[in-house]
């Protein structure tokens, strides 16, 4: 398959679930890649909310979508985003990753960091969707190799989606409070962070806690984090890596996206 045929590799900053429900910058530019890119086959989302001590893919005909929240208004637990899934594809995954081992998954579904995106990006619901979870006991070296062995769908009209925040720390995050500006923090290592990307430095990315007080701050747990890895460890050499969203919410989430190619 030629190089204009290659599918794109892109990195979503979900944020909070409620964007599922609102048309804003962020899910506006959710829905202009969904117009820009050439439509795929099938969609492999790694999604930070789905964090287990395992390597799982989901295997149905036809995902659930899973409130993995609480406390938000009932609208948005009646958003259903009936997508199909794609055994094959998810078969496909398997093979790819061997030897390490993969269980075909019918019980997970689709949570909302993959559905409070795609409903943006694909409103009909008509793209079949795949999730793979992200093991907790592996360092993130682990899932950046694992990410490479991916690389392949993207010459097979499917589209490998990350799911999470570059910077994501609830922590500090101005709950129901306007906040104009992000922290010092956030914005630094987003900045340091994007230059490595367009760099290709991702030695450094994949050994994040070795980068300082900034990094610590805006990753305090891995889970948004590593959707990035994978999706960065698809790029071909030479690839451009873009931008395509940017901005932080409540001082200390990043909305940045990522496209690779």
């Amino acid at each position: 398959m030629s190089s204009t045929e290659r599918m794109p590799a892109i990195f979503f900053g979900h944020g909070n679930p409620l964007n599922a429900l609102q048309s804003n910058a962020w899910t506006e530019g959710w829905a202009a890649i969904g117009r820009g890119i050439p439509r795929p086959k099938a969609i492999v989302c790694v999604s930070a909310h789905w964090y287990l001590p395992g390597t799982l893919v989901t295997a149905m005909l036809a995902p659930r979508t899973i409130h993995d929240f609480g406390g938000f208004p009932r609208e948005l637990y009646q958003v259903q985003y009936p997508a199909p899934g794609d055994p094959e594809a998810a078969r496909r995954v398997q093979q790819l990753l061997a030897p390490w081992p993969v269980k075909l998954d019918d019980s997970w579904g689709l949570d909302h960091g993959t559905w409070s995106v795609l409903r943006h990006v694909y409103p009909d619901a008509d793209v079949p969707v795949v999730q793979l979870s992200i093991d907790e006991t592996q360092a993130a070296s682990f899932h950046f190799e694992l990410g490479k062995k991916l690389a392949p769908l993207r010459d097979e009209g499917i589209v490998i989606v990350g799911s999470g925040n570059l910077v994501h720390n609830l922590h500090t995050y101005a709950w129901g409070r306007h906040m104009t500006d992000p922290y010092d923090w956030a914005v630094r290592f987003e900045t340091k962070a994007k230059e490595m990307m367009l760099a290709g430095e991702y030695r450094a990315l994949v050994d994040y806690e070795k980068l300082g007080r900034d990094a610590l701050l805006s990753i305090p747990t891995p889970d948004h984090y590593l959707p990035l890895l994978y999706v960065l460890a698809t790029r071909h050499p030479g690839e451009a890596v873009t931008f395509p969203i940017a901005g932080v919410d409540g001082g200390s989430i990043s909305m940045l996206a990522v496209q690779i190619g």
